[in-house]
């Protein structure tokens, strides 16, 4: 069992402020050597209750081409559902350690599932300033309420809710990007395999940190799904690469962060581009995240959509079952 928990090492806390060398970077990767200071990236922000469907359609698009990520406003999934979500895992994450260790993830378990530290392994041997939980909240039939909290007693009715809405905001991103590509608006999904998707969601907890210029909370990368939704809170934290700088995104309160992943690169052979990000932690506040993966089933192969592959338009990815790139991804072998 993983025992060294960043919430355990924060609360202990050294009167002089200093932290384990594990999780200090390198020069190069320290925030507060590299990010941009004082600049907000404003990354798209895309109303999805703007009546012309034309414009929102065209502004997902381009988002997804040059920035592969946006921020979506008026999404249709009430505030309060997103207030539950974010209020029963901030519960969670304040239990008693041993009751979080409950459901802690197996040692030497292949899945991701349950609560932990450690996720995957970086070259030089680094941590980041982060504790999580990740579980499968869609589809029922890949649901394993083993690595879901009992407590609070609210938790799974309060995630089954989001989730719920959630999957329309999926749906509507699929349909948008499908014909962005030129394709009819059902065959992203079609080719995705819409009823096998899973929704992998991820808690990202990160205590306050006496060293926050020295540390990341998660290193830069770029995600693994096709899409992943993210719900942050109001903590400043999330930081985007562009023209090979790192720049803080604005928060916008309300908003879902969409991510375009690694799968949807792949599947749009190139067109849309999966982000390259980071996360950076406060000296003062918790950050807490809430991203939902939306993956491929392990044994599902992912490559370039057929209809955007021909003579002139080579396959820039191989086709690969989605566990084969994702062991890849976690143990940093080329794919």
């Amino acid at each position: 069992m993983e025992v060294l928990r960043v919430q355990t090492i924060a609360s202990q806390g050294n009167n002089d402020g200093a932290i384990p060398a594990m999780f200090v970077r390198a020069e190069t990767e320290q925030p507060g050597m590299t990010t941009v200071k004082g600049v907000n990236l404003e990354v798209p922000i895309i109303d999805f209750s703007n009546p012309n469907e034309e414009k929102v359609l065209h502004e997902i698009v381009e988002a997804s081409r040059e920035w592969g990520m946006f921020q979506i406003v008026n999404h249709e999934i009430p505030s309060d559902v997103i207030r539950k979500l974010q209020s029963v895992g901030k519960e969670f994450f304040e239990l008693p350690q041993e009751e979080k260790e409950l459901i802690a993830k197996p040692a030497g378990s292949d899945s991701l599932e349950g609560y932990g530290t450690k996720l995957q392994k970086e070259a030089n041997g680094k941590k980041g300033w982060v504790d999580h939980l990740f579980h499968i909240v869609w589809p029922p039939s890949s649901i394993n309420y083993r690595f879901w909290p009992k407590n609070p007693p609210s938790y799974r009715e309060v995630n089954e809710e989001y989730c719920k809405y959630l999957r329309g905001v999926v749906d509507k991103l699929f349909k948008s990007m499908s014909k962005g590509l030129g394709l009819e608006e059902d065959e992203l999904k079609e080719v995705a395999n819409e009823e096998e998707m899973h929704y992998l969601l991820k808690i990202n907890y990160y205590p306050p940190c006496p060293c926050p210029d020295l540390v990341l909370g998660v290193p830069p990368h770029t995600d693994m799904s096709y899409l992943t939704i993210l719900v942050p809170n109001e903590v400043q934290g999330l930081q985007a690469s562009r023209d090979g700088r790192w720049y803080d995104v604005k928060y916008v309160p309300n908003a879902l962060v969409v991510h375009v992943g690694d799968q949807m690169e792949i599947l749009s052979n190139g067109k849309y581009k999966a982000v390259f990000h980071r996360t950076t932690v406060n000296k003062d506040k918790t950050r807490m995240s809430w991203p939902v993966f939306i993956e491929p089933k392990a044994e599902r192969e992912v490559g370039p959509h057929p209809k955007l592959v021909n003579q002139d338009n080579p396959p820039k990815y191989k086709t690969k079952k989605y566990k084969d790139y994702a062991y890849c991804k976690l143990n940093k072998i080329p794919q």
